[in-house]
């Protein structure tokens, strides 16, 4: 029996801080509507809050390894607890300009990506630290933060209703300490968490050279490259919906903020089922064909649910079994990286994939801003959930991802399973955050 204490933590940790997210996630959208009534202003403080995240993750990762993974995390933690609780004091004190919002949304995301890579980039360590194996580790890491996620997004339309977005900034802020705690007091004796010596002097050269390690494998990788790709797109729209999509709606047709909630938690209720569904008995059937059919199901109906609709009970059973097919993405893709990439490489290569899935997040959130003032909120959400729909495609067109249900290292199949005998689940359909992670 291994030492669970680590993974445990990290666990916790990791949970504090994604239900803390997801209290800026509603909090901050619905501060600045309150507060300037305008949707582009929103797309541009999400502009602001996902720029900075690519730019983490684009040059974050050879940092994490020579920082440490444990001190990046603790380190990522404190800043972001500075970041968000600066908002509310700020406006409480009267001196909050818009550009000092965008300047804190902007360093909160660009500390937050190295902290949520590295305890990431710990789980196969814990997990063999802890005795469990790799596949479990990879869905319970993905269960606890759907349901964290849940919880945070029920709260934060509660508490928004009863107190106000700048208090639910403040506990939000106290959620990234106490992440900060968890990890310096639970992940001890874990050589894979400490500094690790350098391999070269340190220098802009050394650091050029570990940066194209990282991306040199995801590109010579097409299975890697797919999945970047792919979430890359969903990640964008994602964005836009959480950012400006669903607020929008929210107020001019549900019931505001507390709809909202209950919305992003009926996601995250159906990610957590997904996840431990997946976790218990995902390795009977395909990857693949699991994949395929959950990914095009899991985002692209609660566009046109939301676009069509005007009312909460439809787009809550949508956001339901959107969230039930998301959550079974999230352990597979995790389980292909941690399978296809090794460990000296893992903090640069998850930077690079982190890079990559994101990057067009920033466009995302201020794209949706433009098109709600310049199409309607209806014409936004048909055209963004249209680009979601196109790009969860990917699996059925793009061969490298016959691949998924490859094993590197595997001994050959003597006898393959007859296609009449692979089983998906039933079709019954965002992240954060961080890495391939699709869903809000």
């Amino acid at each position: 029996m291994g030492n669970r204490t680590p993974l445990a933590a990290t666990l916790a940790a990791n949970s504090i801080s994604t239900a803390g997210t997801s209290l800026t996630l509603i909090g901050v959208p619905w501060f600045v509507l309150e507060t300037t009534g305008s949707a582009g202003r929103a797309g541009v403080v999400a502009f602001c809050a996902t720029l900075p995240i690519v730019v983490a993750a684009l040059i974050g990762g050879p940092v994490i390894d020579r920082f440490g993974r444990r001190r990046t995390a603790i380190a990522s933690d404190a800043v972001c607890a500075a970041a968000i609780a600066a908002i509310p004091l700020l406006h409480f004190a009267g001196v909050l300009d818009f550009w000092m919002l965008c300047a804190l949304m902007a360093l909160n995301g660009f500390a937050h990506t190295p902290g949520n890579t590295a305890r990431y980039v710990l789980i196969p360590d814990l997990a063999e630290h802890a005795g469990t194996t790799l596949p479990r580790a990879a869905s319970l890491f993905d269960a606890v933060s759907r349901g964290a996620r849940m919880i945070g997004a029920a709260l934060a339309g509660v508490l928004i209703a009863f107190v106000g977005a700048e208090t639910v900034l403040l506990l939000d802020a106290a959620t990234f300490g106490l992440s900060a705690l968890l990890i310096a007091a639970g992940v001890r004796g874990v050589r894979a968490a400490e500094p690790r010596k350098a391999e070269a002097p340190v220098s802009l050269r050394a650091y050029g050279t570990e940066l194209r390690e990282g991306y040199g494998h995801v590109l010579g990788n097409g299975l890697l490259l797919a999945v970047v790709v792919m979430v890359m797109f969903m990640n964008g729209t994602d964005q836009g919906w959480n950012a400006v999509l669903l607020p929008v709606h929210a107020e001019g047709e549900l019931s505001g903020a507390p709809a909202i909630g209950l919305l992003t938690a009926l996601f995250g209720a159906g990610g957590l089922a997904g996840a431990l569904l997946y976790g218990a008995v995902g390795h009977r059937f395909s990857r693949r064909a699991v994949f395929t059919v959950c990914v095009i199901l899991c985002g692209a109906p609660r566009f046109l649910v939301a676009a069509v609709t005007g009312t909460t009970l439809p787009l809550a059973v949508t956001m339901l079994l959107g969230g039930i097919a998301g959550g079974v993405l999230n352990p597979i893709l995790t389980t292909v990286v941690y399978e296809r990439v090794p460990d000296r490489l893992r903090s640069r290569v998850s930077g690079a994939l982190t890079a990559g899935s994101e990057f067009a997040m920033p466009v995302g959130g201020l794209a949706a801003g433009l098109l709600v003032e310049g199409a309607g909120a209806t014409g936004a959400l048909l055209a963004m959930g249209g680009i979601y729909f196109l790009a969860t495609l990917s699996p059925l067109v793009f061969p490298s991802w016959r691949t998924l249900d490859d094993v590197p290292g595997a001994e050959p199949v003597q006898k393959p399973v007859p296609q009449t005998e692979v089983l998906a689940p039933a079709p019954v359909s965002s992240s954060g955050p961080s890495r391939p992670t699709p869903g809000p």
